[in-house]
């Protein structure tokens, strides 16, 4: 391969570096690097559980295809460029055919053996275990004293509502952001950033559509779901999802404050805000 043109990606992950490379056949290739150990480690656990991954989904992956050593340790990640685009979520509602092909998509993570994060040494929790993990969670945000009451108070009600938490756990990607979708026509061709695969609540990867589309959109994404589901899920499914999207704030928040960041803690909470108002006195 004879680099001939290379260009910045905005890496999901705030201690990794991404770039696209174009070669010479005018094939593209992502280099990632860690900026530090746990990053490294985060990665090498990521390209493991990739491996395992290929032949169990039907789109594509960020499969390794070369590492390089680098001078302060660890190794960068080259893997092909996957075709597509970032989704956006106004495709899901005037195209159908993407918002089953987007359902059918995270129906086939959730239907992954468990034993492949597992093998890969990544998280695994009971339900039980991710409420006390959700709880906690309310509870350092409570404490930066930053987020207003009443959603505190709608949050400590819906975590303490033990029987909304019965769910299954599965495989679950962890980061499903509409940057890490790729799609393409009426079909998903990617997904990438898989580093925060674990076994967990299968609402985690349903939280970004609950809070960032419209309702007919998450209708049509869930109904292919369910569809395409080996197992039913639970009944508390969706009002988790969108239990999930409002704490994502919260932890924007709790990194703002665990890294000093001014502009972050702004952000957050004027986000924040903005929620407080638009769920009102609604139950969760």
């Amino acid at each position: 391969m004879e680099p001939v043109h290379t260009s910045r990606l905005e890496a999901s992950a705030d201690d990794v570096d991404s770039a696209v490379i174009e070669d010479n056949l005018k094939r593209h290739w992502v280099v990632r690097a860690p900026r530090n150990t746990a990053a490294g480690v985060r990665m090498d656990q990521e390209a493991d559980l990739i491996e395992q991954l290929m032949s169990w989904l039907p789109f594509g992956l960020p499969q390794a295809e070369g590492t390089a050593p680098l001078p302060s340790g660890g190794r960068a990640v080259v893997h092909r460029k996957l075709p597509g685009h970032p989704i956006r979520p106004l495709e899901l509602l005037h195209r159908p055919g993407l918002a089953t092909a987007y359902g059918q998509a995270v129906a086939a993570i959730h239907d992954l053996p468990v034993r492949l994060v597992e093998e890969a040494g990544l998280p695994v929790y009971s339900a039980e275990e991710y409420r006390f993990r959700r709880l906690a969670e309310v509870d350092r945000a409570a404490a930066t004293g930053q987020v207003p009451t009443r959603l505190l108070t709608r949050w400590e009600q819906a975590v303490e509502e033990v029987g909304a938490w019965r769910f299954v756990p599965c495989c679950v990607h962890g980061d499903l952001a509409g940057d890490n979708v790729l799609v393409e026509a009426d079909k998903v061709t990617g997904i990438m950033e898989w580093s925060e695969t674990r076994v967990a609540d299968p609402a985690d990867d349903l939280a970004w559509l609950a809070i960032g589309t419209t309702e007919p959109a998450l209708d049509s994404v869930l109904a292919a779901y369910v569809a395409a589901r080996r197992e039913p899920p639970d009944a508390s499914l969706r009002r988790r999802a969108r239990l999930s999207g409002e704490f994502a704030l919260a932890r924007w928040l709790l990194h703002g404050v665990n890294t000093d960041d001014a502009a972050i803690i702004d952000d957050a909470i004027q986000m924040l805000a903005d929620l407080d108002a638009s769920v009102s006195d609604a139950p969760w």
